[in-house]
């Protein structure tokens, strides 16, 4: 199957691994809130439980260096995707209000990421995140 869109997650390669895998989980979430239709349907097992729904699609995961999340950022504002950011503050908050408090507190035009999700148009999302590449 393919799809017109493409969902990126463009994480810091110089974080540790659970900061790595709590970023990835964060921005996944903020995709799925922003994007309902690209959610695919209830997953039920042989016995018919319900479970939850999943993205549709597949979603790269993508190791970058600052430079190459704060290309991406700045692509991805000048192309209008939808985007999910963790700045490295939001490691040091609690809950939701304090990380959004922590966020609008970052410069606008260069705010310290730690992780960039993306959604868009195929072409537009490869060329934001040129520069980086599949998480090892």
């Amino acid at each position: 199957m393919t799809f017109d869109t493409k969902v990126a997650i463009l994480v810091r390669d110089d974080l540790a691994v659970w900061q790595k895998l709590n970023v990835t989980a964060f921005l996944a979430t903020g995709i799925a809130a922003a994007a309902p239709e690209a959610m695919g349907e209830p997953y039920e097992d042989a016995f018919g439980r319900q479970h939850a729904r999943l993205l549709g699609q597949p979603m790269l995961i993508l190791a970058a260096n600052i430079e190459a999340l704060q290309r991406a950022y700045q692509q991805a504002i000048e192309r209008n995707l939808t985007r999910a950011v963790y700045v490295r503050a939001m490691f040091s908050t609690g809950h939701d209000t304090a990380n959004r408090a922590v966020f609008k507190a970052e410069p606008a035009d260069a705010p310290d990421l730690v992780g960039l999700a993306l959604r868009g148009p195929k072409k537009d999302v490869d060329k934001a995140t040129k520069g980086a590449s599949l998480h090892p």
